[in-house]
């Protein structure tokens, strides 16, 4: 998803991204998703020169969610001890502390970067068994309990008796 990190831009793609891991049947990673996307998209809209459109993705792995932002600030975000009195440097720690992993990357011809993170995926709930066909009856139709085989076709060769 592509948007621009403005505050009302970031509570729609919040709202995007929970949908989406419904969809997924990840309902126990929405709250802490939504709230790492949240401190990364917010730190778009804080640093990110030298406009503050980004791209969102999202990408489910066996055992692990991968959520990425991109923008096109080459400079690579740093961890650093928050500052009491600003409110700023909280975001990376905070994506640090809920998540499994965390990075950054320069993007291939250094016009921009990713910052990203993951958390543990539940596995993927069981396949419902496929739906089987009602049993049919075959032979005599007369209401009796007819053969489980199919009628024998003009031609065709089978056992003595079918």
């Amino acid at each position: 998803m592509e948007l621009e990190a403005a505050p009302a831009r970031i509570g729609q793609a919040r709202r995007i991204v929970s949908a989406q891991l419904r969809y997924w049947h990840l309902d126990p990673l929405v709250e802490t998703a939504a709230l790492a996307l949240t401190e990364l998209l917010t730190n778009v809209h804080r640093h990110a020169e030298p406009d503050k459109h980004c791209t969102v993705e999202l990408e489910l792995r066996p055992g692990e969610l991968l959520v990425s932002v991109r923008d096109a600030d080459p400079r690579l975000p740093e961890l650093r001890p928050p500052e009491p009195l600003s409110g700023c440097g909280r975001g990376l720690p905070l994506v640090a502390a809920v998540s499994e992993h965390w990075g950054c990357r320069r993007q291939e011809g250094g016009e921009g970067k990713w910052v990203w993170f993951s958390l543990a995926a539940p596995p993927a709930p069981p396949a419902p068994p496929p739906a089987r066909p009602p049993l049919r009856a075959y032979g005599n139709g007369g209401g009796e309990r007819g053969d489980a085989r199919p009628p024998r076709l003009w031609g065709q060769t089978g056992a003595a008796g079918a």
